[in-house]
């Protein structure tokens, strides 16, 4: 989750880098080799463009919202079901 604009400034840096490497292996690897190694670059910069898409679309003044757990999401289940 990004909470501010420096770490916004290292998400898009981190997503070039990894564009950047997938056009490199476009021409480096083998089709079987980029079909494997593409995969998951693709997948982490999904991942980081919604977190920057989350975060450029909630308004400054809005609270960064909390970061929940599995075990929490576990024990609020457990105490749901009693």
């Amino acid at each position: 989750m990004i909470r501010n604009d420096q770490e916004l400034k290292a998400s898009q840096q981190r997503i070039a880098y990894f564009q950047n490497l997938l056009l490199q292996l476009r021409v480096k690897a083998t089709p079987e080799e980029f079909s494997l190694i593409s995969t998951g670059y693709c997948t982490e910069i999904l991942k980081m463009q919604d977190e920057v898409l989350e975060y450029l679309t909630r308004h400054s003044c809005e609270p960064i919202p909390a970061k929940v757990t599995s075990a929490e999401i576990s024990d609020a289940s457990s105490n749901k079901n009693r």
